[in-house]
């Protein structure tokens, strides 16, 4: 009686412990920066950003040289100029240098604003194209190892970066 008992809890432990294998949590992971960088929507948006960046720094570059000139005419007359006008002239200088600052601040931030709106979709295409990929092979996590808070990375776990370059059809 003691041995059937043996041999049922063997077997027990034995199933069990196969259940636990069979069932073990599947784990990938990928580089997002690296996928990001070789996707051709990147590229695109990156050369429209480009595009959109020298477009303000060209505003700025024409603000700034009438700025400059403005200041060259005033500094070569300021001596012959009566005390109101060259208070006036000063005023003008002061409110237009003080519209290039606002321009330069509000155009950091448009930049900042179109970068989001370029990039938003190729960041959502890898994202969709990963969680994809994860639920074909059945992985319960996807770790991102370009936020480098992985510590440890087991050669069980599955990288998914060749197999999301494939479904993109990237080379």
């Amino acid at each position: 009686m003691k041995s059937v008992f043996k041999i049922c809890v063997l077997g027990i432990l034995l199933f069990s412990a196969g259940f636990a294998n069979a069932q073990a949590p599947k784990f990938g992971h990928i580089d997002l920066q690296a996928l990001i960088q070789i996707m051709p929507e990147r590229a695109a948006a990156e050369k429209q950003f480009t595009a959109y960046q020298k477009e303000l720094e060209d505003a700025l570059g024409v603000m700034q040289k009438e700025f400059q000139t403005l200041y060259m005419e005033y500094a070569t007359k300021r001596d012959s100029l009566t005390e109101t006008v060259r208070k006036l002239k000063e005023d003008d200088l002061n409110a237009k240098n003080e519209r290039i600052q606002t321009y330069q601040q509000t155009a950091q931030q448009q930049l900042q604003a179109k970068q989001g709106e370029l990039l938003k979709p190729v960041f959502d295409k890898a994202e969709k194209a990963v969680k994809d990929v994860g639920a074909e092979k059945g992985l319960i996590y996807v770790f991102d190892m370009s936020s480098r808070t992985i510590l440890y990375n087991s050669k069980e776990s599955l990288d998914l970066l060749p197999l999301v370059k494939t479904k993109l059809g990237i080379q």
